[in-house]
């Protein structure tokens, strides 16, 4: 029997969000409706819930979350693509056929109403093989799948990626996927970069060790403009400050392939010299398209290569979201938060 209402978490402002009741949608004939199973709480959302969501297209006054796990429950009759039971990824503003909402699909909420049921475009279907607890992690290792892929890696290659954040890992477990030699994570989280040495990381605590002298240690010593530098190929930006892009410059070699996947909120500055003289090769964070990043990224969870499961550090129920948002706020004791459904 169909519900007349579900719980719906509601982003109100800063350090505020509701559940509320609202009426359960209507399917049409060419509409699917998902129940989530889990959600994950990206940076965006601990972002908006800590300093405001506007940057992140999480608005007041709308239900959010974007990394959701779903079953689909209630199909249109026009629906062939899918059948009731099958598990999706319902694809950010797509599922609502509104960009506007890439950040609130509705993640955090009961069910999601998808409009025009479209496989590959509105939502993506998903192996049931797979454990939940993995599938969850499909978004954010699509976005660390696009900076590894843009960074040109393979056999023989070497890496550097700044940040231990879900990104951060995601992007260095690619790295090794597609086969780079030698990656290094760097961080200042100890929690986070001991569950980085499960996946074969080299890891560095930039806070109490020198990084330079580390680096050269891993990678090798090379000569460039600057002087000594490091010897590794590729250098990853999964953070967005200015420091990274400090150390980034004393460290990249001639030829380097630097990425940025980590969000500049605020203008940075580089010495272009070191840029001219070192022919650098800087890229953003790739433009692999989505249904193809699902592909790669679903290959690399049935690989066999990584256990996944255990980069979940935490998972709440719906009406704990608020305590979900603030220890996912906290990189000293939390990796992947997750909301449950189940």
């Amino acid at each position: 029997m169909k519900p007349k209402t579900y719980k719906a978490a509601i982003y109100k402002d800063i350090g505020k969000v509701e559940i509320i009741d609202k009426p359960y949608p209507v399917c049409g004939d060419n509409d699917v409706i998902v129940k989530n199973i889990l959600g994950g709480i990206c940076g965006a959302d601990v972002n908006a819930y800590n300093k405001g969501g506007d940057a992140h297209q999480i608005w007041k006054d709308h239900e959010f979350g974007h990394e959701m796990i779903s079953e689909v429950v209630e199909i249109g009759k026009n629906v062939t693509d899918v059948t009731v039971g099958d598990y999706v990824w319902p694809h950010l503003g797509y599922a609502h056929r509104d960009r506007g909402r890439m950040a609130t699909v509705g993640g955090f909420s009961e069910y999601i109403h998808i409009l025009g049921y479209e496989e590959g475009y509105s939502a993506f279907k998903l192996d049931k093989s797979v454990p939940i607890e993995v599938l969850v992690q499909l978004e954010p290792f699509i976005i660390g799948t696009r900076g590894a892929k843009n960074a040109n890696p393979g056999p023989g290659r070497t890496a550097i990626v700044f940040g231990a954040g879900f990104i951060g890992v995601a992007c260095s477990i690619m790295l090794k996927y597609y086969g780079c030699e030698k990656v290094m994570i760097v961080d200042q989280s100890d929690f986070r970069l001991n569950k980085a040495k499960d996946f074969g990381l080299i890891t560095c605590n930039s806070a109490t060790e020198d990084l330079k002298v580390r680096a050269i240690e891993e990678f090798g010593s090379a000569r460039s403009i600057q002087g000594e530098v490091c010897g590794a190929d590729i250098l990853v930006d999964c953070i967005g400050i200015q420091p990274i892009i400090d150390s980034i410059s004393t460290l990249a070699k001639i030829g380097a392939e630097i990425v940025i996947v980590g969000v500049h909120h605020k203008p940075v500055t580089m010495n272009f010299m070191y840029l001219c003289y070192g022919q650098w090769n800087i890229k953003g964070s790739g433009t692999l398209p989505t249904e193809d990043g699902v592909k790669e990224v679903l290959g690399m969870m049935t690989s066999g290569k990584y256990e996944l499961s255990g980069l979940i550090s935490h998972k709440y129920p719906q009406n704990q979201i608020v305590e979900a948002l603030k220890m996912a706020s906290n990189p000293n004791t939390s990796q992947r938060v997750v909301v449950s459904f189940e």
